[in-house]
């Protein structure tokens, strides 16, 4: 029998400035960072819940912490994630990303009658703000 998961801890994305990052993800989207280091900061993006940002290039090499190796990973080119949104949030993020000049490059309302805003960061991650019901395990 597969043990159970109890959700994702982290997401992460990869990115080329770390400073337009920070700008964009604490300046714009208003997330708290909980750790910077020069390849990694870390957001808080609600309970129990981090997204981290990695320098791209510089994550590749193992990293020993006190507590044992982190093995090194990367990736090129975008990503994707999405923040999870009630849906008496989906006009006023519309109209954050609008009146910060954050181009909405896709709007999609799901079968189920959730909808998503899809926009980028400043490296071309493609970022969404969702509404439930979208997922059968996310309705509210």
């Amino acid at each position: 029998m597969t043990p159970k998961l109890d959700g994702i801890l982290e997401t992460a994305v990869y990115v080329d400035d770390m400073g337009a990052a920070h700008a964009f993800y604490e300046g714009l989207l208003g997330l708290k960072r909980m750790v910077k280091g020069d390849r990694l900061y870390a957001y808080d993006v609600g309970p129990g819940a981090a997204l981290l940002v990695f320098h791209r290039g510089h994550t590749g090499e193992d990293v020993a912490t006190p507590g044992g190796i982190v093995p090194g990973h990367d990736t090129t080119g975008p990503s994707h994630f999405a923040f999870r949104i009630s849906a008496d949030m989906v006009q006023p993020w519309r109209s954050h990303l609008t009146a910060n000049n954050i181009e909405i490059i896709s709007e999609v309302t799901w079968p189920a009658g959730g909808v998503s805003l899809y926009f980028k960061d400043p490296d071309g991650n493609v970022l969404e703000v969702a509404a439930p019901p979208n997922w059968p395990n996310f309705q509210s």
